[in-house]
């Protein structure tokens, strides 16, 4: 059993809707391989590693949330560039990549996964103004202290995460946004939250939360983004003929 690729498409961008989104990329069908796709492999970066997981699994379609063509990247093909393209066009493996509208989206994103898997209940979802909204906010299903949010995290996602703020903290209000969002630190501030998780830190995050009590949690970039694209391929391996593999390639950052 296959599937075409413009049927996989048009049902990705459905779902997705790139189009409502300016990216740093482009979003859907990044590179293009065979016409049938009957094995799909996901992974969170469309990086040499994962790529020969495909190869391996003789897959023909991969579906990441990292892919290719960043803005303001170096445009010539070559280097690492060119052989993980030579790989793809060699073995005729279509690669899909999606960024913000899989951050966002309401059910499949990776914020919605993470505040699932954390028990967390969206109430709004903000934004910068004339920006897409991207920060969730909401409530965890009972009061806990940051330590007791900080072992859910742990557990959650394998990962010990850089905290700070006071464990004996009450969190009864979180923000959350997965990937490199600490530059919205100021508005999970500026929405009265107790808590901000994201994936990375950056020197001022640390005195933004101390000097604003508002507890600020690291969790890792690749950790808190593992999940969207999985939930996506999971999705459509139950509703169209294809194989899912979620590949997860190692990385601290």
């Amino acid at each position: 059993m296959t599937m075409q690729r413009v049927q996989l498409e048009a049902e990705l961008n459905n779902l997705l809707q790139p189009q409502r989104f300016r990216d740093y990329c482009p979003n859907g069908l990044q590179v293009e391989g065979s016409v049938e796709i009957s094995k799909l492999v996901t992974g969170v970066t469309a990086c040499d590693a994962l790529i020969e997981e495909a190869l391996s699994l003789n897959a023909d379609c991969l579906l990441v949330h990292h892919g290719y063509f960043w803005r303001n990247e170096e445009q010539a093909i070559k280097g690492i560039k060119k052989n993980r393209l030579r790989k793809l066009l060699l073995n005729q493996i279509n690669l899909f990549a999606y960024h913000l509208p899989l951050d966002v989206h309401e059910k499949f994103g990776n914020n919605a996964q993470l505040g699932r898997m954390l028990g967390l209940v969206t109430e709004q979802v903000k934004g910068r103004p004339g920006d897409i909204a991207i920060v969730a906010i909401g409530r965890p299903a009972m009061p806990l202290s940051l330590e007791e949010l900080q072992i859910n995290l742990e557990g959650a996602l394998r990962r010990k995460p850089v905290v700070i703020g006071d464990p004996l903290a009450q969190i009864s209000r979180v923000a959350w946004c997965t990937g490199a969002a600490q530059s919205y630190f100021d508005l999970a501030i500026e929405a009265g939250v107790d808590a901000f998780i994201t994936g990375e830190i950056s020197e001022p995050s640390a005195h933004l939360a101390r000097e604003s009590g508002v507890a600020f949690i690291s969790a890792g970039h690749h950790a808190t983004e593992r999940y969207g694209v999985q939930a996506v391929g999971d999705f459509l391996a139950q509703e169209f003929p294809l194989q899912h593999h979620f590949v997860d390639i190692e990385n601290p950052a």
